[in-house]
Parts: C-alpha cells; sequence; structure tokens
C-alpha cells in the first residue's frame, strides 16, 4: 500500500507520478487547442514535437533518480497527450482526490488507476460532477490550501477556467480544520501572456519561507497582498509578464533547498542560488510551448 503524504510544495519528495510524452499523438488542429499558448504554436508551426518533449522528461525523471525518488508513470494510451499529471488528481494529506477534468482528458485517470489502486480505498474521493477542480490550481502550505479560481460570470465560456467556487467549498468541507484560500485568477482564451491557466502558472512557493509570484495574474490585488503580508515582500521574487508567459513560477521542488528548475530561466535560477537553493537545471521549454511546465507534468504522492 502507498501511504500518502503531501502537506506542503517543498518538503523532501519520496513518490511521484511523472508524466509521459511517449506516443504524444499529432499535434493538434487549432479547434483542439486547449489554451491560448497551444494555439499560438500551432498556428506558428513551432507546436513542440515528439521526441523533443520525450528527451525533455527523460532529463527530469534522471533528476529524481538521482535524488532516490520512486518515480511511477502513466501506461501508455496511443497517440494521447499525457504530459500534465497534475491536472488530473491531487494529493492534500493522506487523500487522493481525483479531478474532474475535461472530459476529454477522462483516460487520463485510468491510466494511472494501477498507481491509485495501491492507495487505501478509504483514502480516495471523487467530487461530485458540478465540482471542477485541477491540481494545477491547488497548493498546500502546511496549515494552508491556497486554490486558484475564476469567479467571473462567464466562467463557462473559459476552457482556461479550471476550477470553480464549488471546487473551492469542496475542499472546505473535505480539510476543515486547514485554512482555505481561494484566489480569483486572470484568463484569456486569446492572450497566452495574461492568462494564469492555474494557481501555479502564477504564484509557487518554494523553501520553507520563499516564493515566486506574479502580481498581474491576481484579478484583486487584495489576493496578491494576501501572499505578499503572508510570506513578506522580501521572501517573494516577482516574476515579469515575460517570465510568466515563460512558466517562471511553475518550477517542481524535491526538497526545501532544491529546485527543479527550466535552463533559460536565468534571473530566476540566479536568485534561487543567491537565497542557498540548489538549483537543477534541466531543458523544457519545447513542453512548456502547451502552457505547462515542470510543477504540471509531476503528482507528488508522498513528501517527508
Amino acid at each position: 500500500m502507498l501511504q500518502l503524504n503531501v502537506k506542503n510544495e517543498t518538503a523532501r519528495l519520496r513518490a511521484v507520478v511523472l508524466g509521459s510524452a511517449v506516443n504524444n499523438g499529432p499535434s493538434p488542429t487549432k479547434d483542439e487547442a486547449y489554451d491560448p499558448k497551444s494555439l499560438e504554436h500551432i498556428l506558428a508551426g513551432t507546436y513542440p514535437v515528439e521526441a523533443d518533449m520525450v528527451k525533455e522528461m527523460e532529463a527530469f525523471n534522471q533528476v529524481f533518480q538521482k535524488y532516490n525518488v520512486k518515480v511511477f508513470r502513466p501506461e501508455m494510451i496511443e497517440n494521447y497527450n499525457q504530459i500534465f499529471t497534475r491536472d488530473i488528481g491531487f494529493v492534500i494529506d493522506d487523500i487522493f482526490i481525483k479531478a474532474n477534468i475535461l472530459p476529454d482528458r477522462e483516460r487520463e485517470l485510468d491510466a494511472i488507476q494501477y498507481i491509485i489502486d495501491q492507495i487505501d480505498p478509504a483514502k480516495v474521493v471523487r467530487p461530485p460532477e458540478e465540482v471542477h477542480i485541477e491540481g494545477g490550481d491547488v497548493m498546500l502550505w502546511n496549515d494552508y490550501i491556497f486554490i486558484g479560481t475564476y469567479k467571473g460570470s462567464d466562467y463557462k465560456d473559459y476552457i482556461t477556467a479550471r476550477t470553480n467556487m464549488q471546487g473551492v467549498n469542496y475542499i472546505k468541507d473535505l480539510f476543515p480544520n486547514k485554512i482555505v484560500k481561494e484566489f480569483d485568477l486572470v484568463k484569456s482564451k486569446l492572450e497566452a501572456r495574461d492568462n494564469a491557466l492555474h494557481l501555479d502558472c502564477c504564484f509557487q512557493p518554494v523553501g520553507k519561507t520563499k516564493g515566486i509570484i506574479y502580481k498581474s495574474g491576481f484579478r484583486e490585488e487584495a489576493d496578491y497582498v494576501f501572499l505578499v503580508k503572508l510570506f513578506g515582500k522580501e521572501n517573494l521574487f516577482h516574476i515579469t509578464r515575460d517570465e510568466m508567459y515563460h512558466m517562471n513560477s511553475n518550477v517542481f521542488s524535491i526538497d526545501d533547498n532544491v529546485v527543479v528548475s527550466e535552463k533559460n530561466f536565468t534571473r530566476l535560477n540566479n536568485w534561487l542560488r543567491e537565497n542557498g537553493f540548489v538549483v537543477e537545471e534541466i531543458p523544457y521549454a519545447e513542453i512548456a510551448k502547451q502552457e505547462g511546465l515542470l510543477r504540471c507534468s509531476t503528482l507528488p504522492l508522498i513528501r517527508d
């Protein structure tokens, strides 16, 4: 049996599900794009090819091996994108929550069923249908659960709006002892530079006291101010609109002093090193073209 345990984003990682780019299928058509960034690359003819993405994910896998992390991979579905495991489920404390994802991605959950079968069934939950919540919007910070959402009345018109207020309330009910704080995110179907697809596109804690933040990703300044007060402005690395577009806040922590980051994130990686972090740099720029990066391709199961 897998004894799940995830209480924050940065404690020592012991087991994780890493997505897969193998047999990823043909490049989508413009009508099949789920987000503005993928659409941009489809139209420009620069959408990533499978061989490059497989290489990038293998580099990520090698870092996990180096730190003796147990890595699970989804079973392969032919011609299917299975890179972003963060969307399909997530762990809070010792509970595995299956996400209600976009209906045509349901098969991705089936591909990790063999892992879910190793968890005590009493610890696996599936929210009711009207509850939308994806792992990229759920950020754990010990007593806090931060959740990205979209409160606009046009929620249903946005394929980029992935977590609704029913999702926030579901987590509140499931974890009455936690402080659940939602953040209203800026969404765009057309301009990737103004689309916070998930909370981890504009915020993520690193280490025990620090974080990476993009101020304009929040629709309400009060939500940004809340995080500044909680973490302290001097502890937050503020990224630019362009850095947000390249997903600088979507790094991944293996320990509270070890961060896996994209090798082109020069300004961020320097800041991390100046603040005492070991930065494991890997190439991930091709995968980034699908508006997802390192955190998006992981589903942590056990942290110390």
